[in-house]
């Protein structure tokens, strides 16, 4: 029996070099099913607690002239207090969003600048040694394969 025999064969360098993904996790069709279901059964059944509910208002609402003319001022009471909310949270949102912007321009900036300076450096150290101790010894190992070919065919190295 070949021992390659159990080694897949590819034909492109990309497929060898090529990282395996990482499995998926296993999942149960039928609890996802299930699920679904749940999630379904309870934006139903909120949809129709939300529908009864404006039918009670608008019943309650045409009865009693007074009590609608009462529940629109606290309404509209907690419309107010509700828009103050969203403007403090707006108010906090540009102030987050300003000192993103000064930690990006002040603290991340200036790395990214150091990093790039960093690369700048390595990749010239990387040319130089390669220029001046790889291409030599690389030259080195050409010659000294050359010479000891010709002293094989020559017959002299044995």
């Amino acid at each position: 029996m070949d021992e390659n025999q159990n080694i897949p064969q590819t034909d492109s360098p990309a497929e060898t070099t090529a990282v395996a993904p990482a499995a998926a996790p296993l999942r149960d069709p039928e609890a996802e099913r299930k699920i679904r279901i749940r999630n379904l059964k309870i934006i139903g059944i909120g949809a129709v607690v939300l529908i009864v509910v404006i039918a009670a208002m608008a019943f309650l609402f045409t009865r009693n002239a007074v009590e609608t003319s009462r529940l629109r001022d606290i309404f509209i009471i907690f419309m107010a207090l509700e828009s103050l909310v969203i403007g403090v949270a707006l108010i906090i949102l540009m102030v987050q969003l300003a000192i993103l912007i000064n930690l990006l321009q002040n603290e991340i900036k200036p790395i990214l600048y150091s990093t790039n300076e960093t690369v700048n450096t390595l990749r010239g150290t990387a040319s130089f040694l390669s220029n001046n101790l790889a291409e030599p010894v690389i030259k080195l190992n050409e010659y000294l394969a050359g010479i000891r070919k010709l002293l094989d065919l020559l017959h002299l190295g044995r």
